[in-house]
């Protein structure tokens, strides 16, 4: 599952500001650079830069790092393989 793809899905659910998208494509290059991103990351510079995530998505923070899990597993297995 490539990242782009994964948030693409979670961005297509509803409606998200300007700043909520610039957080998420901040999330997708990371993953694009490294291919894997701790969740733990979403709590550290850059992205406390542009504001804090339990701010700027108040509904969604477990969904994000469920989606970040996922791109994990999935990285994972297709290494195994």
């Amino acid at each position: 599952m490539a990242a782009t793809e994964a948030f693409a899905a979670f961005l297509d659910q509803t409606r998200f500001s300007v700043d909520q998208i610039r957080f998420v494509q901040l999330i997708i290059e990371e993953l694009t650079a490294n291919g894997l991103m701790d969740p733990s990351r979403l709590y550290e510079s850059p992205y406390i830069d542009h504001g804090h995530l339990d701010v700027i998505f108040p509904q969604e923070v477990g969904v994000i790092v469920e989606i970040l899990r996922d791109v994990k597993a999935h990285a994972l297995s297709a290494d195994v393989a």
